[in-house]
């Protein structure tokens, strides 16, 4: 296999091997990414096809990647023209052997959809590296060599420092629907003839979020993120779910005016950057993490009950608390680091999390969270 390297903005090198489609060398107009580390044990194709990940490359912290293989079963983008989001994938060892019948390996499944992998790479390093300089772009790259020249270096290094951050990237459009589809179809699943209808907003919807209000007898109308206020409310629609995304919420000015004027009459949720639109339309803000939350093992307590739970996340924003006002509480707290995981207005039917309740990969302890949405919707609709 040829070498490959990896470089971060701050001139951190790291050297492993090639795996999946052929990385881009210095002379190709390649794109760079911002560089996250996801701590999952499993679930590397769900990761891989979550539209969150637009621009970013995605270092797996679980050493060993690929062990039973991919299909089109476990895919998550439902509006992408190519199901993988993530601009790169960084692990420690790729798994070469034996795989279930009707799966290919996870170098097949990168080579179908030309997304580069780099293997043999130490990941726990690179973890720490994050953990303590912060997610930063980084250009994964070969030069025909197993060596890097100093001009190399130099050209590899101003162009990943030239390369825009997530929060000044339009990523949005590249992975949501842009029509308006009634009750989009799922692979395996009965659309549901249910007494509610969710407006769902895409600003890259995971087909899992779908899936898990179908399985709850409630329909789906599915709306491009440039929806308007107007449109959601003619649309005879009982509550509007907003979903999860890319990049920086506070650049998506239309989407939160949006949401606040939609607010006034429908019941309104919210899931990762769905969480964080209805933070900005309800008078608040949000602030970007140091190396954001990525992985299927984050614990979160209810402060209602105080209950705690486990979940998957994948964001790289938080609601500020200080921002708040006095009519919206905070729902949810990460255990770890104590950031807001959840938000609930006192006197409307609005709630969100910054969490997937719809997990996919993860644990399912937070399926809840959607039975909670749809009684509210139950109460509002009464």
């Amino acid at each position: 296999m040829e070498t490959r390297f990896l470089l971060l903005e701050d001139g951190t090198l790291y050297q492993g091997q090639g795996f999946g489609a052929a990385a881009p060398t210095l002379d190709d107009p390649s794109l760079a990414g911002e560089v996250v580390f996801n701590t999952s044990m499993t679930g590397y194709q769900e990761i891989l096809t979550d539209p969150s990940y637009r621009g970013q490359m995605v270092v797996m912290t679980y050493p060993h990647i690929g062990n039973y293989g991919c299909e089109p079963a476990f895919d998550e983008a439902l509006a992408s023209p190519s199901p993988i989001s993530c601009s790169a994938l960084i692990m420690r060892s790729a798994y070469e052997g034996p795989l279930p019948r009707k799966r290919v390996s996870l170098d097949t499944y990168l080579k179908t959809h030309t997304i580069a992998g780099i293997t043999g790479l130490d990941t726990r390093s690179l973890t720490i590296h994050l953990r303590s300089a912060g997610a930063q772009n980084g250009l994964v790259f070969q030069t025909g060599s197993a060596t890097l020249t100093d001009a190399e270096y130099t050209q590899a290094l101003e162009k990943v420092r030239t390369f825009p951050h997530i929060g000044e990237r339009a990523l949005i459009e590249e992975v949501s629907t842009q029509k308006v589809q009634i009750d989009p179809s799922l692979e395996g699943m009965e659309i549901p003839v249910g007494s509610l209808r969710f407006a769902v907003v895409d600003f890259g919807i995971k087909r899992s979020i779908i899936a898990e209000l179908y399985r709850r007898n409630v329909n789906a109308t599915l709306f491009p993120p440039t929806a308007t206020a107007e449109e959601i409310l003619a649309s005879g629609c009982d509550a509007m779910l907003l979903s999860n995304g890319p990049g920086d919420p506070a650049l998506l000015h239309e989407a939160i005016a949006m949401t606040r004027e939609v607010a006034k009459t429908l019941p309104v949720f919210g899931i990762c950057l769905g969480h964080q639109l209805i933070t900005w339309a309800l008078g608040g803000q949000t602030i970007k993490l140091k190396y954001g939350h990525h992985g299927g093992n984050h614990p979160v307590v209810d402060l209602r009950s105080g209950a705690c739970f486990v979940t998957s996340q994948n964001h790289g924003y938080a609601s500020d608390p200080d921002s708040l006002p006095s009519d919206v509480q905070i729902w949810l707290r990460n255990a770890n680091d104590n950031s807001i995981e959840g938000l609930f207005h006192t006197t409307k039917p609005i709630c969100c999390v910054q969490f997937h309740p719809e997990a996919s990969p993860g644990p399912q302890d937070a399926s809840w969270i959607f039975d909670t949405f749809i009684d509210k919707a139950k109460e509002a609709k009464a």
